[in-house]
């Protein structure tokens, strides 16, 4: 795991003392908040590449666990810093750039507000493009996300 340390001394504004300590945050947290920004964006059909994708629709027809939350995301936190990369699969009818650039653009502002950490880079790679009348598997709920 990687993390990320926040200041040795913070000022508690209810209490008016100095707490010590540190907050670690998870690159596993990022991969979440990561993808669930990218799903919010009109045109994302799924998130993964073909293999992971593959991989999901098997677990699901055998009945072993469920979608993994950050499938198709991964995250590196150094210094405070994240990078973040993205597969994406957009749906047929839609501008593959404009979508790839508001997934940037969301997972950025997303990444940034919810968890304090400069975003230094969002690579999207667009694995796919899903047909009308493909099968097609629906965004995982928040409480989803939060259960894997």
């Amino acid at each position: 795991m990687t993390e990320t340390t926040a200041p040795e001394r913070v000022q508690d504004p209810l209490t008016a003392a100095v707490v010590k300590g540190r907050i670690k945050v998870a690159d596993e947290v990022v991969e979440k908040v990561a993808a669930l920004a990218a799903l919010e964006v009109s045109g994302v059909a799924d998130m993964g590449g073909d293999l992971a994708r593959a991989f999901e629709s098997v677990r699901d027809r055998i009945g072993i666990g469920s979608r993994r939350g950050n499938q198709g995301v991964s995250a590196e936190i150094v210094d405070r810093q994240v990078a973040v990369d993205l597969t994406i699969v957009v749906e047929y009818g839609h501008v593959v750039m404009e979508v790839a650039a508001e997934v940037k653009s969301n997972v950025a502002r997303s990444v940034s507000r919810m968890l304090g950490l400069r975003v230094s880079e969002v690579n999207v790679t667009v694995d796919d493009v899903r047909l009308p009348g493909q099968p097609r598997h629906e965004p995982l709920t928040p409480e989803e996300f939060l259960d894997h």
